[in-house]
């Protein structure tokens, strides 16, 4: 299985670490190849641009810009999603890498 590339956006970039840290554990648990990691916001469609992303997760403070994100990488054919408050806030890797995986395949 090919490597996919997950990025995760929020406000700032940073309160996401540690979610990145646990889908990383569950995405080994499961033995899928991923890359994962967060970006702040406002340099998410420099790093879509830059890296072939797999998938798009926004962080639910800033859910109002999905249209924006759907719109920005329609053309590039990247899905993009907000991750639920609750799976967010219990920082459930396991749950939002579900969702990733659903949205990559």
């Amino acid at each position: 299985m090919e490597r996919k590339t997950i990025m995760l956006a929020c406000a700032a970039g940073m309160s996401t670490s540690l979610l990145v840290t646990k889908m990383k554990k569950a995405a080994e648990e499961r033995k899928l190849d991923a890359e994962i990691f967060a970006v702040p916001v406002s340099e998410a469609n420099q790093y879509a641009e830059d890296k072939n992303v797999d998938v798009v997760l926004l962080g639910p403070q800033v859910r109002f810009m999905l249209p924006q994100f759907e719109s920005d990488l329609a053309s590039k054919g990247i899905p993009v999603a907000v991750i639920p408050m609750t799976d967010y806030g219990m920082m459930d890797g396991e749950k939002v890498i579900s969702l990733a995986e659903k949205l990559m395949n």
